[in-house]
């Protein structure tokens, strides 16, 4: 019996462990699309809106499944739609596959309908792996390469597949010149212990040893070495800073945990990265060098990466392996500890003092009265009720400000966001790829109000058509309203010194709870501060989705941890030039920043 092309790939993506494909359909990808109701164990269809959630809510599934996430997409029109996702998952180094139809190739080169030069589109997005299936003999070879590049670069790959070969007879390679074999797919590529060499070792060791205030920057490179972290910091009596996507790497109930750092970040991590005479960096490529230690400290760096590492601080040495077989045999090249090290631990006892004050400062400024509600208490009253195996997901925006700074995370939370392309509308696309990498887990998606017009509404009813797949169904979409593009609002201010635009910063209003009820979603406003805590009660005890729409304040400022004169004084200047919210913005800005100063119970 013959085996179609479409057949096959299906068969061969099943083989990797893909068990779903983010989609839409389309005349391009038909063959494959029909092939999925005849071939056994196929991958899931999992239709979305839009080609462009299809690619969000694949990169959600690899980054929070730690596997290969899949999208596809009709050639033409959804292929352009999938080039900002795909752009997510390069930025952030997330392995995804996508594969794209392409119009028939006796119809290539005639201006045909939907007929545009796909390598041409892909070329950059997909440099790591990008190949058109002409034959059938090409496969399964080139599916192979595009998955296990994907794996081990962590890049976004694609296969282009026309729409005349995908219902083709598949004939495997031949053993004849010209031909390409392929072996067996296997579930691990890359893995296992990395080292350095040894004199690398060594000297990061010598370097680290002289430190008296060693400073630690984890990213996303870190996530599975968290123990190893620790028993450095330990050894060491350093604290340790978070990069956005490395937020997840270490609990925030760590005293010696500062949280984030950058323009997002936190004042500890602000004070830790200023003082500190050593620093060491693992798994990060933060790109704000103005947050990291005044040049001249002494750094080490270690990344998996070889392309990506020194390039962020001048260090003195960079470890290339991974992170925790890395620091086991940096922690054991350690000197053990003498006279010196009370040094180390006065520096501790601070790291862990500014850490305490911090927690108290932000309860403090979410209390600040707002109208109607201030937008650092709808995170706040979550971080106390996140239930402990929760996945949470966040949007670019001021949100982003929140869940950064406020958002606590437990040692068994996963959370992420789009952490270098920064592209709004990723939240809940993210959301749903979560729950279909790890469906037994609640979900909630910190979402503005602009992404939630840009791309969330509409994937609410793809979160309704898969919820009964889920074994845990909770998915929360907490919309912060404030009829604002609020980020844009306050970037104008700070750093161009201009007053608010209605006209290009207003959104419309509109219920985002009624939305939700008006799609069989359960709904629930908050207009008042005393109703975010029930708010948040309802929602995760809830058995299905649910969209709270908390009405909330754009007036209270994402104040940096040091805010820069410049910064300072162009916002003052922007409010005196007529700005339309610069009562409002002066008065919650003041009761902001003042809460820093003033003396709180620990």
């Amino acid at each position: 019996m013959t085996q179609s092309v479409a057949d096959h790939v299906l068969r061969r993506l099943s083989q990797w462990g893909v068990t779903e494909i983010f989609g839409y359909p389309g005349d391009s990808v038909n063959g494959l699309v029909a092939q999925m109701a005849q071939t056994p164990d196929a991958p899931r269809f999992v239709q979305s809106r839009h080609e462009e959630m299809s690619a969000f809510e694949a990169v959600g599934y690899a980054k929070f499944g730690g596997r290969l996430g899949v999208c596809m997409a009709t050639g033409g029109p959804g292929a352009v739609h999938l080039l900002n996702g795909l752009y997510d998952a390069k930025l952030d180094h997330v392995p995804v596959l996508s594969i794209v139809g392409q119009a028939s190739r006796t119809a290539i080169g005639g201006a045909y309908q939907q007929e545009i030069d796909l390598h041409s589109l892909f070329k950059d997005v997909s440099s790591a792996f990008l190949e058109t299936v002409n034959v059938p003999q090409q496969l399964p070879n080139v599916l192979d390469r595009a998955v296990r590049t994907a794996l081990s670069e962590r890049a976004p790959t694609t296969v282009i597949i026309p729409a005349d070969v995908q219902e083709m007879d598949y004939a495997p390679p031949e053993h004849a010149f010209k031909h390409v074999p392929s072996s067996a797919p296997d579930r691990v590529v890359g893995g296992g212990s990395t080292l350095p060499p040894e004199s690398e070792l060594e000297r990061a060791a010598e370097v680290i040893d002289a430190g008296e205030r060693v400073a630690i920057l984890v990213g996303q490179g870190a996530r599975g070495a968290a123990d190893e972290v620790l028993a450095l910091a330990d050894a060491t009596g350093a604290g340790i800073a978070k990069a956005l996507l490395g937020k997840d790497v270490l609990s925030d109930d760590l005293p010696q945990v500062t949280g984030a750092i950058g323009l997002l970040g936190t004042r500890p991590s602000w004070e830790l990265m200023r003082n500190c005479d050593t620093l060491l960096i693992v798994g990060s490529n933060l790109p704000y060098t103005q947050f990291l230690p005044p040049f001249g400290r002494r750094a080490v760096e270690i990344d998996i990466d070889p392309r990506y590492i020194g390039m962020r601080y001048p260090t003195e040495v960079n470890l290339v392996g991974d992170a925790a077989s890395t620091l086991r045999a940096l922690t054991a090249r350690l000197s053990p500890p003498d006279e010196r090290r009370r040094e180390r631990r006065n520096w501790r006892s601070t790291v862990e003092e500014n850490v305490l004050r911090w927690w108290s400062v932000l309860d403090a400024q979410a209390e600040v009265p707002a109208d109607p509600v201030n937008p650092m208490l709808a995170v706040r009253e979550l971080s106390s009720r996140l239930p402990s195996n929760a996945v949470v997901t966040a949007d670019s925006g001021s949100v982003t400000n929140w869940y950064a700074r406020l958002l606590k995370m437990g040692e068994d939370n996963r959370g992420s966001l789009s952490g270098t392309l920064a592209t709004m509308g990723c939240a809940v696309p993210y959301a749903i790829g979560a729950k279909f990498a790890a469906p037994t887990r609640p979900v909630v998606a910190l979402v503005g109000d602009g992404a939630m017009q840009m791309n969330g509404l509409m994937e609410l009813l793809t979160a309704r058509r898969y919820q009964d797949l889920w074994g845990d169904p909770r998915l929360v979409v907490c919309v912060l309203h404030n009829n604002d593009l609020n980020q844009v609002t306050w970037e104008l201010r700070a750093m161009g010194g201009s007053p608010k635009t209605p006209y290009s910063q207003d959104l419309p209003d509109m219920s985002y709870a009624a939305f939700a009820e008006s799609v069989g979603l359960v709904g629930i406003t908050v207009k008042r501060p005393e109703e975010m805590g029930p708010a948040w009660d309802r929602a995760l005890a809830a058995q299905g989705p649910v969209v709270i729409d908390v009405h909330c304040d754009g007036d209270v400022p994402p104040i940096p941890p040091q805010a820069e004169r410049e910064q300072v004084t162009d916002t003052l200047r922007a409010l005196l030039s007529g700005d339309p919210d610069r009562a409002g913005v002066a008065a919650r800005g003041l009761a902001t920043k003042i809460q820093e100063y003033l003396p709180h119970d620990r």
